[in-house]
Order: C-alpha cells, then structure tokens, then sequence
C-alpha cells in the first residue's frame, strides 16, 4: 500500500500540473483529508480521474479566477471511487459518503457515448476505427428509439450496450503491445493490493482483471456503454 505522505505527494504533483505550474501544499487539515483517500485504498489513477473531473467542470464556467484546491475534488474522486469499487468487486474499509449524481436518461448516454467514439476514432488503428464506426452507426440507430423503449425492447437495448461495451473493450486489449500490457497489468496489481489480503484467490484475481479493464478503458478513452437504469 502507498504510504500516506508518498500518496500525498503523488497528489500535489498532479494538481499542480494541472493549476499549469501552480502548487499548492497538501498539508494540515488537506493532508489528513487525503491520507483517508489512501487509507479507504482510493487508487490514486482513480483520484487523478476525480481531479480531471473536478477541473473539467470548473474551466468550463469559463476563465480561472484561482487554482484548484485539492480539497474541492473530494466529492469526484470518491463518487469515482465507488463506481470502481462496484466494478471490480471490492468493498471499502469505510464510507467514502460521495454525493452520488443522478444518472443520465437512455438518449443522453447514447448520445455522450457517440461523442466519444467519434473522437476516439482518429487516435486508433485503422481495425479498431473501424470497429468503432460499426458501434457508432449502432448506437445512433438505437437512439431515435431509446427514449419511448419500456419493458422487454429496454431490456433488449440494455443487453446490447453490454455486449457491445464488452466487444469494443476485447477490440482495445488487441492494440496493447507486450509492454503496455505489462504496465497496465501491474497498476492493476497495486490498484487491488490494498484490498487482497481479505480476498480469495478467486475474488483476487477477478478484481485485478476488472481493474486492468478500468485502466485500460481509461487509457485507450474507451466510453462506458453499459447503463445502469
């Protein structure tokens, strides 16, 4: 597990890039609010993502006024902490006590994951654009649909998404090389190392795998299909 001052360096260091040089100090009350991140075993890729978050949303109010503090992000990294922890299979050591927002409607995650694919489209091979293509083209044709769709046709569309989610990511893991695989494959291993100790092998393994996906997902900037109504 990383030590909670190593944790909270790590922490300084990207909310420092991300302010474009500006630091400010985890120190006294901010550094026992983020040391209980490390001690909840909060991944700090997931930590960084609830930052990217945070300040995805405040630069589109428009110009900064201030840097970001790191203590303004709690609510995204722990929201994302128990998405995580819901896709791996862990349980955490307390309550993180996120605010969890409403979820979006069917058309509006169809319509958020369109966006995204067509972006991720220029940055991939040409096998996996081509991939991509087939799931947007998918994706649009279910939306005019997907507001009026109740009872078996939801269900029936829901399904779908997750096969389909589950077919693009199996598309992804087939442009890893040798080494970024090794990479991934070990921050999963440390992603999952602060809860395997009360794991089974079974369990253990099962985590690291869906942490590996996670990373993976986040790396390529592969969307979330699957929605959870």
């Amino acid at each position: 597990m990383t030590e909670p001052a190593e944790y909270c360096r790590a922490i300084e260091s990207y909310l420092c890039r991300k302010n474009e040089g500006h630091l400010i100090r985890i120190v006294g009350p901010v550094f026992e609010q983020v040391s209980g991140w490390a001690a909840q075993g909060v991944p700090l890729t997931v930590a960084f993502r609830g930052i990217d978050q945070y300040c995805e949303r405040y630069y589109a109010k428009g110009p900064r006024r201030r840097p970001v503090r790191v203590e303004f992000c709690e609510a995204d990294v722990l929201s994302l902490f128990d998405d995580w922890r819901r896709a791996v299979g862990v349980s955490a050591g307390g309550d993180t006590a996120a605010a969890r927002e409403t979820r979006d409607s069917l058309p509006a995650h169809l319509d958020r994951a369109i966006a995204r694919l067509t972006a991720l489209r220029a940055r991939v091979s040409a096998t996996f654009s081509g991939r991509i293509e087939a799931a947007v083209r998918e994706l649009d044709a279910a939306r005019g649909s997907a507001a009026q769709a109740r009872g078996a046709a939801r269900d029936t569309l829901l399904a779908r998404l997750r096969v389909l989610d589950g077919e693009l990511l199996d598309a992804a893991r087939q442009e890893l090389d040798a080494a970024r695989h090794a990479q991934l494959s070990e921050a999963a291993t440390a992603d999952i190392a602060p809860f395997a100790a009360r794991m089974s092998d079974d369990a253990r393994e099962r985590a690291t795998a869906a942490a590996f996906d996670r990373l993976l997902r986040d790396a390529v900037g592969l969307p979330i299909l699957i929605h959870e109504s």
